[in-house]
């Protein structure tokens, strides 16, 4: 085939990767799936039209990526019993988009009280942030309904440091945890033992009122315990955990003391622990999950179909990305003749190694186009890693796309793939190649896809 044959059929490949990618994102789009849910067009949601009926007044919290959009719904949906709405998202804007001047200082908008928050490290916005939500929990009584709005990225943007530690270990500990490549369990179980509001802390701050959370998902298999950290819901792990997590990653002795004390404490049955299951509490909250990875992966599916290719759904994307990148290789070359769309979700990690720029899409692509030269050198493969946030680590980009040439092409153009892949340093690769895929911030979250295009 010809070079200018080849390029116009990337040129279509990259065409058809970013339409199924945007048929992904739209299907976990907030104003969406609030619809369905209130609607009561969700298979989970069937109780929510009641409770919002039976509610004498409904107090609002919405935090996470897809806040502003879940709150903006919502508030145009609820009417006069909706007595306080407040809204926490992030603030960087290549987290959420840029925040109104009124966002970022905490001030009401558009009849929405906003609070734009820091992610994926809490700072003092997100203290400011986890008491707001605190006082409306507590604001609602019996007759009352106490509706947060979930989703990714709520655990840093709002925080309740427990008892004598201080907002400044929680910073710490939580960058640490970061830095070593904890999965996000247990970055959740840690967060939950350190935290007032998290754990069902916020459930427990809401007096007599009934409690409805209507979440979209971003953890593996809708663990509402991990989903936000679990602010309404029951937690089964332990103070003891907590422990063990900070010791097997090797950051025990270097904890803030506040925090080895208050887990220590915990442990020997001094501090009261999270809300457990069985809890009487539980008997007043309904946690209904409205979107998920699933649901934007069917929707990348159906488009998939209605552009001509046969779907092969792969396994969850978890573990290290670079494990991840030549897993899917290893899978997109032994496919056969066939037109094949491969499509696959989750939230690998990326045990960071080095001083570069990038995330954990863009980690898992490069991994995958050092493999795909290897061993599909010849074949007419394309795929993208990415974020259904439009974020992938702190870059401007949601993911990148790879094919068997990708290596190829950028030691063409001076780079060493093998070491930008050690360094973490994905990004400058990628931008130099013209492969990032950049949309800005989409207002959801649901964790990451990776689309192939096998035959295309």
């Amino acid at each position: 085939m010809g070079s200018a044959s080849t390029h116009s059929s990337n040129s279509l490949a990259r065409r058809d990767l970013t339409r199924i990618y945007a048929a992904a994102v739209s299907a976990v789009a907030p104003a969406h799936l609030i619809g369905l849910a209130l609607g009561g067009e969700l298979a989970d949601a069937k109780k929510v039209p009641a409770l919002l009926a039976d509610a004498s007044r409904i107090f609002l919290v919405a935090a996470g990526k897809a806040a502003r959009g879940m709150a903006a719904e919502l508030a145009a949906r609820l009417g006069p019993k909706l007595q306080e709405a407040l809204a926490i998202f992030p603030s960087s804007p290549q987290a959420s988009g840029p925040a109104p001047a009124a966002a970022a200082a905490g001030e009401a908008h558009d009849s929405i009280w906003t609070i734009a928050a820091a992610h994926p490290v809490p700072d003092s916005s997100s203290e400011r942030a986890g008491a707001a939500a605190l006082e409306i929990a507590r604001r609602a009584g019996p007759g009352d309904l106490f509706l947060l709005a979930l989703s990714g990225g709520a655990s840093s943007l709002m925080v309740a440091p427990a008892g004598q530690v201080t907002l400044a270990d929680k910073i710490a500990i939580n960058a640490a945890l970061l830095r070593s490549g904890a999965s996000i369990r247990e970055l959740n179980i840690v967060r939950r033992h350190l935290s007032a509001i998290k754990g069902g802390g916020l459930l427990r701050a809401c007096g007599g009122a009934r409690v409805l959370s209507l979440i979209v998902s971003d953890v593996a298999q809708n663990d509402l315990a991990t989903i936000g950290s679990g602010p309404t819901a029951a937690d089964p792990t332990t103070f003891a955990e907590a422990i063990g997590v900070l010791k097997r990653r090797g950051l025990w002795g270097r904890a803030p003391e506040s925090i080895r004390d208050r887990l220590e404490r915990g442990a020997a049955g001094e501090v009261a622990e999270t809300v457990k299951p069985g809890d009487p509490l539980l008997a007043r909250v309904d946690n209904v999950v409205i979107g998920d990875n699933r649901t934007a992966l069917e929707a990348a599916a159906s488009a998939a179909a209605a552009a001509g290719y046969a779907v092969d759904r792969w396994r969850e994307l978890y573990g290290e990305a670079d494990d991840v990148g030549r897993a899917l290789s290893a899978h997109l070359s032994a496919i056969g003749g066939e037109r094949v769309c491969v499509v696959a979700g989750g939230e690998p990690v990326v045990t960071v190694r080095g001083q570069g720029r990038g995330g954990r899409a863009q980690q898992a692509a490069l991994a995958m186009a050092l493999e795909l030269q290897r061993l599909g050198r010849e074949r007419r493969i394309m795929a993208l890693f990415a974020g259904t946030d439009g974020v992938d680590g702190p870059t401007d980009a949601a993911g990148a796309f790879v094919s068997p040439r990708t290596a190829e092409r950028a030691r063409e153009a001076g780079l060493d793939p093998t070491a930008a892949l050690a360094r973490n340093d994905a990004y400058p690769l990628f931008a130099a190649l013209g492969d990032l895929l950049v949309t800005g911030p989409t207002g959801t979250n649901v964790s990451d896809i990776f689309i192939g295009l096998v035959n295309y």
